[in-house]
């Protein structure tokens, strides 16, 4: 990869944003209209919406949207496959010159977007991740799942020879062009996608920044979904997706 690439023309570039959803019938809506007033005009965006399989009556609220134009791309998955399976099929569908992850969930909010996107616009990187451990304002919670996060990231550290933070983090833009590229090649279909990714992209010698950004994490009362099973399995892909194929 270059070094430095032409800066982006906004005016003519597109954010395809790929939105994994389970069960998330209370919070969805309102994180896409978050999407659609996010400060990054004048670019556009292509909202894509994977629904892995919801039982709560999501996929009604889903159709609704799509119907009144939110969703651009709606996939409905038969049955539960996983996040990294509902992600790896949004970024199949989409077109933009720069993709971006947001889950469906009220964790992570678009308002940190323009700091997210701005070394990938402005031609310094490749791809950018948005680390809750940079400084960024954060809901206070729990001290072990922080330390798992911590021994995540110096794992993968030490496998991919990059210096991140939090490897975990949702918020990774890419270059679409990159990530296309890349997502033939995708394999996990749960929350290993973000050691898988972070693994492909170092492999491919991508240029990645890294920006604070604000976190208001959940309580497993108020629908959080990883667990310490995830935690374990991720080191397992850690080690899958750097030292084999």
């Amino acid at each position: 990869m270059s070094r430095h690439r032409t800066p982006m023309r906004t005016t003519h570039a597109t954010l395809s944003v790929l939105m994994p959803v389970y069960n998330e019938r209370e919070t969805v809506e309102t994180i896409i209209d978050q999407v659609h007033a996010a400060p990054i005009a004048p670019m556009r965006i292509e909202l894509i919406v994977v629904d892995d399989g919801s039982t709560d009556g999501t996929r009604d609220v889903l159709e609704r949207l799509r119907g009144s134009g939110k969703i651009h791309k709606l996939h409905l998955q038969p049955e539960y496959a996983g996040k990294g399976a509902a992600i790896k099929h949004a970024l199949g569908m989409s077109t933009g010159d720069i993709v971006v992850v947001q889950d469906a969930d009220l964790e992570y909010t678009p308002d940190d977007w323009p700091t997210l996107l701005a070394p990938i616009i402005d031609g310094r990187a490749d791809a950018c991740f948005g680390s809750r451990f940079l400084g960024g304002p954060h809901r206070v919670l729990f001290f072990w799942h922080s330390v798992g996060n911590k021994l995540l990231t110096t794992f993968s550290n030490m496998l991919t020879n990059l210096n991140l933070t939090d490897m975990e983090t949702c918020y990774k833009a890419m270059r679409g062009d990159i990530a296309r590229r890349i997502q033939p090649n995708l394999r996990s279909e749960r929350f290993g996608f973000e050691p898988e990714i972070t693994a492909r992209l170092a492999r491919a010698h991508a240029r990645i920044y890294e920006v604070p950004i604000s976190y208001s994490g959940r309580t497993y009362a108020e629908g959080k979904k990883i667990n310490w099973r995830d935690g374990v399995a991720a080191f397992w892909h850690i080690l899958k997706y750097n030292l084999g194929t």
